[in-house]
């Protein structure tokens, strides 16, 4: 089955949602990584940078640690840019569980390809997602951003000329910056910040 083609990036909260989510939809699908985003500085601003970029879709578990984490999110990102999906409250446990959650509901990722098909069916379009940058770690290394000496010092100024926060991990700071600029537009930041 051809999958769906989304243009926002879509938040869940952890990485099998994210796989689940990846076999029905052509999309950028991010992960939260659970309650570690409420400390998680660099998380919480890419994400704000993305709402404001132009949306964002939530997508969490029915159960009240997906409330809190939508609530969170609700908190710190713009309201009129984020879009909430939801999933229905259906007992059981996912297949790669022993047991059920507490709450005893499928999440995100023991939901149907057919249920998930139809929830983001509004939101599909027959373009794939934006192309974004393909900057790899390997340009990261290579444009002294890792890996080598005074390489934190770069990616704070490549980070604060991108608007990004200057604390940024070169994994963070590489996914940010693959999702809002293309290679040459980073390669251009690159120019500017010379040290």
């Amino acid at each position: 089955m051809e999958k769906l083609s989304v243009s926002l990036p879509v938040i869940v909260e952890g990485k099998y949602d994210k796989i689940t989510l990846s076999s029905v939809l052509d999309a950028h699908v991010l992960t939260l990584g659970g309650f570690s985003v409420f400390n998680a500085k660099e998380k919480q601003a890419l994400l704000r940078r993305l709402a404001e970029a132009g949306g964002v879709i939530v997508l969490t578990d029915a159960d009240g640690g997906g409330r809190q984490l939508r609530s969170f999110l609700s908190g710190i990102l713009p309201p009129d840019k984020v879009y909430h999906l939801y999933i229905p409250a259906i007992a059981g446990k996912e297949r790669r569980k022993t047991r059920a959650g507490k709450a005893g509901l499928l999440g995100v990722e023991g939901m149907t390809p057919a249920l998930l098909r139809e929830l983001f069916a509004p939101f599909a379009t027959d373009a794939p997602p934006p192309s974004r940058g393909t900057l790899t770690k390997a340009d990261l290394y290579q444009n002294g951003l890792s890996g080598t000496d005074g390489a934190a010092e770069r990616r704070r100024a490549l980070a604060c000329a991108a608007g990004l926060p200057p604390d940024m991990t070169a994994n963070a700071l590489l996914e940010a910056l693959n999702l809002l600029y293309t290679k040459e537009a980073v390669l251009s930041l690159l120019e500017t910040i010379k040290m």
